[in-house]
């Protein structure tokens, strides 16, 4: 059976399909045949559902992303560019969290909106992690606090300048490790590809940029990334298996402020070609 179902009465023998397939495996002739891959071209899909998803007529299924699962695009959800530009220009780094853990079902819905994020050959291979427990993140805090300490005692070590102050603020009861954040998401991936540190990355910003429609608030935990690849343990602690080399933290949890303004950044730097 082909990966390829076509209803050939809807089907407008338009070639958009074979256009844009990513792999260029699908073969259209021209009016009067109808597309398809051939058998020893199979094994180079990689299941990304633009076919399905070009095709105006509904005419085309695939074996392995099925027409049926596909949902249609609804023309009157789509966004101005002035609401998108409005959008991910209000994205914050929210530091300050209310004592509130975050629903399991609301962090499931974020993750099943990140799964969407593009990834290389749309190999998928993100997995998470979420940790919810008050006292283990603490105890993460306290893993990094105690990685600076060990540091700033060894005087051939290279310190950052804000490490002593991050331990002093600690000391006095202030985790600015995860902020106290009530909940931390950890995108990883196996590897051996280098481009799944960016599959992770574009998945946590699917995540962080659906967040505030939720009232939640994220922070890139770039502290405890840190940590992690300069500490082992740590990331054991944490929870990553050492099989995972790609991965990154990011705290979430209910934002106790909220932005009235969107403060400007410098221009940017563009090279034309």
């Amino acid at each position: 059976m082909s990966m390829l179902i076509i209803d050939q009465k809807k089907c407008g023998q338009d070639g958009l399909c074979a256009a844009d397939c990513p792999m260029g495996i699908i073969r259209f002739e021209g009016k009067g045949h109808f597309p398809e891959i051939s058998p020893e071209n199979e094994s180079a899909c990689i299941r990304c559902g633009h076919c399905v998803a070009v095709c105006p007529h509904g005419a085309l299924d695939h074996t392995e992303v099925p027409l049926a699962a596909c949902t249609a695009l609804d023309e009157a959800l789509v966004i101005s560019s002035a609401q998108a530009d409005q959008f991910l220009r209000s994205r914050r780094s929210v530091r300050q969290f209310k004592n509130k853990p975050v629903e399991r079902p609301t962090m499931q819905r974020l993750i099943e909106t990140a799964r969407y994020a593009p990834s290389a050959s749309n190999a998928q291979l993100v997995e998470w992690l979420v940790i919810d427990d008050p006292q283990r993140l603490q105890a993460i805090s306290a893993k990094v606090i105690d990685w600076m300490g060990a540091l700033l005692q060894n005087p051939k070590a290279t310190v950052m300048p804000y490490y002593q102050v991050l331990v002093n603020a600690w000391d006095a009861g202030i985790d600015s490790i995860l902020r106290s954040a009530p909940g931390l998401v950890v995108a990883m991936a196996k590897g051996p590809a280098s481009v799944r540190i960016v599959d992770v990355t574009l998945a946590l910003s699917y995540l962080e940029l659906a967040a505030p429609r939720y009232g939640l608030g994220t922070c890139w935990a770039g502290l405890l990334q840190g940590a992690m690849l300069a500490d082992p343990a740590l990331k054991q602690a944490v929870g990553i298996p050492q099989d995972y080399p790609y991965h990154f933290p990011l705290m979430i949890g209910y934002s106790r402020v909220r932005y009235y303004r969107l403060p400007e950044r410098q221009p940017p730097v563009i090279h034309w070609g």
